[in-house]
């Protein structure tokens, strides 16, 4: 039987092509993941909140799979509404599909404190505007944003295509001595491949949208599995 040890239902934007691959890749022995979609084309804040609002009905169709947590895979759709907008957004899809329920945002919010990071650089894929939002949900949860560089992309698509040298060189170029940690945001934007690299050349713990995601639903269904090359978080905590 598939998904003997757990099954993880995931919940990502139509035009994600990277967090799929990128969890399928590292999923430990037993986990079984089951995904639905939502229509998304273009990282803007109308589309995001259209987006949510037909999140209930695609975990409906999750439930149909008996996964045991569904994890909202959109970092950009969680913290679109501002602080607490990710838990009410948890709270709707958990009272449809009784089972728990899990944001990006969530997770990021949850990774960053546990390693104690305080003050954070932030690297994204997004434009000046949805920077601007992140940053303020981030400063809501007590985070210092201390800066966040992007990449004033609109298009998912090619968010999604980027290579992951990409963020890489972003994060290296935008460095700041002062950060406690790096966060790399966007579900869509691939970063396993370098961020064990990243923490070595930086000295300090990165955290990526779909790092976190994967971590914080596998530490809710009890699975404690280390992935050393996804960094100090998977290693550590």
């Amino acid at each position: 039987m598939y998904g003997w040890r757990g099954r993880l239902g995931l919940i990502v934007p139509s035009s994600n092509t990277t967090m799929e691959m990128e969890l399928h890749s590292v999923l430990p022995e037993g986990v079984s993941l089951h995904t639905a979609r939502v229509p998304l084309r273009n990282v803007t804040e109308e589309e995001l909140i259209k987006m949510n609002a037909l999140a209930v009905e695609s975990a409906r169709l999750l439930r149909d799979a008996g996964v045991e947590l569904v994890l909202y895979g959109c970092t950009s759709g969680s913290f679109i509404g501002g602080k607490d907008y990710e838990k009410e957004l948890e709270a709707q899809i958990e009272e449809e599909v009784n089972v728990p329920v899990v944001s990006t945002s969530t997770a990021v919010v949850e990774a960053l404190k546990i390693l104690d990071a305080q003050s954070v650089l932030v690297v994204t894929p997004y434009t000046d505007e949805i920077n601007q939002r992140e940053r303020e949900f981030l400063e809501a949860n007590d985070f210092e944003v201390l800066d966040i560089r992007g990449l004033g992309l609109e298009d998912n698509q090619a968010i999604g295509n980027l290579e992951p040298y990409e963020a890489y060189r972003l994060a290296k170029a935008s460095f700041l001595d002062e950060a406690d940690a790096v966060f790399i945001s966007c579900t869509n934007l691939r970063t396993f491949e370098i961020i064990e690299t990243l923490e070595e050349d930086l000295g300090v713990p990165v955290v990526t949208s779909n790092q976190a995601s994967l971590w914080l639903a596998l530490r809710q269904m009890d699975v404690m599995e280390k992935i050393p090359y996804l960094g100090r978080l998977f290693t550590e905590f």
